[in-house]
């Protein structure tokens, strides 16, 4: 299956892709926006572009494993999203995956406008990472 990871944040949201036959994860673009209208209306060009058989969106946890203060948000958008392509939905921990991408991109030679740029695609291939390394029966959290 070909997966389209997200990770969605105030202002920039960072794709992925991957399928589970190779394992290949890759980083993606970052849609840049306030606007939740135009967020979704760009997720729609990607969904429409990578052509995924489901989508993979971050869940905000604590790092006592309850849900953050935008996990209501990112529930509420796997719901829109589920409803708008008719594609499954996972919801999957994204507890860390900015600082692994921090971290992965911490000895790269980049400036820190070329981190911030990358950043958020990064974080969204560790999202979809996880996904793909973990046991497809204890996965989803929603």
């Amino acid at each position: 299956m070909r997966y389209l990871a997200i990770d969605l944040g105030a202002r920039r949201t960072g794709l992925a892709t991957g399928d589970d036959e190779t394992g290949i994860v890759s980083p993606g673009g970052v849609i840049t926006t306030t606007s939740a209208t135009e967020r979704l209306r760009q997720i729609a060009a990607a969904v429409r572009d990578e052509q995924p058989d489901a989508l993979v969106l971050g869940l905000p946890l604590n790092m006592d494993g309850t849900p953050g203060p935008a996990a209501k948000l990112n529930q509420a958008l796997a719901a829109t999203l589920r409803q708008r392509f008719g594609l499954d939905v996972h919801l999957v921990d994204e507890r860390l995956t900015s600082a692994d991408a921090n971290e992965q991109m911490a000895r790269s030679g980049l400036t820190r406008g070329q981190k911030k740029a990358r950043r958020d695609a990064l974080a969204a291939a560790n999202i979809l990472r996880r996904f793909l390394d973990a046991d497809p029966n204890t996965t989803d959290v929603d």
